[in-house]
């Protein structure tokens, strides 16, 4: 499967705007054969800590884009939204729709703390896996790419890892390590999305990369807005695991 990731700027709690402007970055990934597309962390608002006010019903504007432009182009779309709860806080919540008018939700296991994202944001408490075409995908969002033993507890079940962000500028070398060491440790893809960008006093350096099941960048981006393009291949994860089995020996 080709996969494209919008690697956009996000115009502050405008999801209008921003609607407007990746109806153009979907269409071309369509254009260029893509499957699957991947939107950055937030992609409607940006990492706003004012949840009470930018949360969405689960239905509501962004996940309705979603659905939008994965039903008109033929293909599956991926992004988060903060997504209102019957009780407590809302949830950052990846959402993966599908041609069909399909929906696989993800909730953000780890709050970035650091940030202040936890009291604003509960957290989820489950991995979600789906399969998109002949791929099965693991969703994980941002700070979950520190925790490894996430993803080594979906290693078996996973050819590709996508991982969406509002990852800052001032730990880009974090972010680029991690993606490799979790292809790398997995045997698997990892799609990373990252946005650029300056939003809520915070500058983002995009650095989106897509890495092969043997940790090599497949495709790369610097710090603009761009579209990286790769081919997902589930037999080239099954021939690495097969001619190297790491996965075997992990206890």
């Amino acid at each position: 499967m080709r996969v494209a990731g919008i690697q956009s700027d996000i115009v502050w709690e405008d999801p209008q705007a921003n609607f407007a402007k990746l109806r153009t970055w979907v269409a071309s990934a369509k254009a260029a054969g893509a499957g699957l597309v991947v939107l950055p962390e937030m992609f409607a608002c940006g990492f706003s800590m004012n949840a009470e006010a930018i949360a969405e019903d689960a239905e509501g504007p962004s996940a309705s884009f979603l659905g939008e432009m994965a039903q008109t182009h033929g293909l599956w779309v991926t992004g988060t939204v903060p997504v209102r709860q019957a009780s407590g806080r809302p949830r950052n919540e990846m959402v993966l729709a599908g041609p069909g008018g399909e929906r696989v939700r993800y909730a953000k296991m780890h709050p970035f703390t650091f940030a202040g994202e936890h009291e604003h944001y509960d957290a989820g408490s489950e991995h979600v896996r789906a399969v998109v075409g002949d791929l099965r995908v693991t969703l994980f969002v941002c700070y979950d790419l520190r925790f490894a033993d996430e993803f080594w507890a979906n290693a078996h079940d996973t050819d590709c890892y996508i991982v969406v962000a509002n990852w800052p500028k001032k730990r880009r070398e974090h972010w680029t390590t991690l993606l490799r060491a979790r292809a790398i440790e997995n045997q698997a893809y990892v799609v990373g999305i990252n946005r650029v960008g300056v939003g809520g006093a915070m500058e983002y350096s995009g650095d989106s990369r897509i890495f092969d099941p043997w940790g090599e960048p497949v495709a790369a981006a610097a710090m603009a807005e761009t579209m990286l393009l790769a081919d997902v291949d589930p037999q080239v994860v099954a021939q690495a695991r097969a001619k190297f089995p790491v996965l075997k020996d992990r206890r």
